[in-house]
């Protein structure tokens, strides 16, 4: 069978509707237990595609680590985040749509196109945009933007666990492993860690049921 991969049509597209500054969107980080979400918007220039780009999670983190480079020496590149507070406070969903409205507005041509990663499209944005569901698998600017905010975050909870050793984020991300649900019963929360989500939730009405 074959395995599709991430192409041009989609930017191609709307270039021919007449958009010139088209960019992809993804974010990562909806999951995890710890730590903030990440978005990446890029715009990507015809002639200059690094070749290789595909979803992220299809990547080893260091064909991710060779891409983002690659991406970030051809094409216009911003990442932003939203805070775990945030995420606690708006939910998971609004947060990820801040985030990648904080990175589309962080490019230094505002986009008149955006391509999403996902079947919805964050509200306020004051440009055209098409939500498409699994984009990094489909169109090369989502790929990228994928590509470059895994990367992001990644580095993020490396430098993180240095400061809270034991939860194993170096190689978990966040994510909710047996081993990070093992830590948190040992060793308890951090301020990185995400009081809204059940297990972080549950571990803390443990905490007060049992507190004097």
């Amino acid at each position: 069978m074959e395995i599709a991969c991430p192409d041009w049509s989609h930017e191609s597209a709307a270039f021919a509707e007449g958009f010139t500054c088209i960019v992809g969107v993804d974010e990562v980080g909806r999951g995890p237990l710890a730590g903030p979400v990440t978005a990446a918007a890029v715009r990507l220039f015809p002639g200059r595609v690094p070749a290789g780009l595909n979803d992220s999670k299809k990547l080893t983190a260091a064909r991710r680590e060779a891409l983002a480079a690659e991406i970030l020496a051809v094409a216009e590149v911003s990442v932003a985040h939203a805070s775990v507070e945030e995420i606690d406070r708006l939910n998971i969903l609004q947060a990820s749509h801040l985030a990648m409205a904080r990175a589309l507005a962080g490019l230094p041509c505002p986009p008149d196109f955006a391509l999403i990663d996902g079947h919805l499209i964050p509200k306020g944005l004051a440009h055209r945009c098409r939500a498409i569901v699994k984009g990094d698998a489909l169109c090369l600017s989502i790929a990228a933007a994928s590509i470059v905010a895994k990367v992001a975050r990644d580095r993020i909870m490396v430098d993180l666990e240095q400061q809270h050793p034991g939860y194993g984020w170096r190689t978990n991300a966040g994510y909710g492993t047996r081993d990070h649900l093992q830590a948190l019963l040992n060793l308890g929360l951090t301020p990185h860690h995400r009081r809204s989500f059940k297990p972080v939730h549950n571990i803390l009405y443990q905490e007060a049921s049992v507190s004097p």
